[in-house]
């Protein structure tokens, strides 16, 4: 019965040392840029327009129904996602996080706003979903943290 509990750990050294991401020394320059382009453009554009309650973002949630605690709380969603984005163990969480909040964020662009600026959201997928897939290794290494 022991030799199963044996293996377990080594089969997860071995995936968290696997090398998953971009090889390329230009690939994994690239996917870091994109990483600290969107992150500040989250936290920047995004999120810190909502937490000072910009007039356009309050308007916005306004007209949702959603108010200063929708605003309030996608805002330090965004904020807190694009810090996370920045560190190596969540790269890839905050990435797959940010996927589902950019598909939320199509939805209610479509359903409610008449599809002004739909695209935003779905363009933004895109890179979300390479940085998520690349820094998958670093899940692994998160899940495995977390296990002890």
């Amino acid at each position: 019965m022991t030799a199963p509990a044996a293996t377990a750990p080594a089969t997860v050294a071995a995936a968290t040392t696997a090398r998953t991401g971009p090889r390329g020394r230009g690939a994994r320059i690239a996917l870091r840029t994109l990483q600290v382009f969107l992150g500040v453009f989250f936290a920047v554009a995004s999120g810190v327009p909502k937490l000072i309650a910009h007039p356009t973002a309050a308007e916005s949630f306004d007209k949702l129904g959603w108010g200063a605690p929708g605003m309030y709380t996608i805002g330090a969603l965004e904020l807190l996602g694009a810090i996370a984005l920045l560190v190596p163990l969540l790269s890839s969480v905050a990435a797959t996080a940010f996927i589902g909040l950019m598909a939320g964020a199509f939805i209610v662009t479509v359903t409610q706003f008449g599809g002004e600026n739909a695209a935003t959201p779905l363009i933004l997928i895109v890179p979300l979903a390479w940085i998520a897939w690349a820094r998958r290794d670093e899940t692994t290494k998160l899940i495995a943290r977390l296990r002890g």
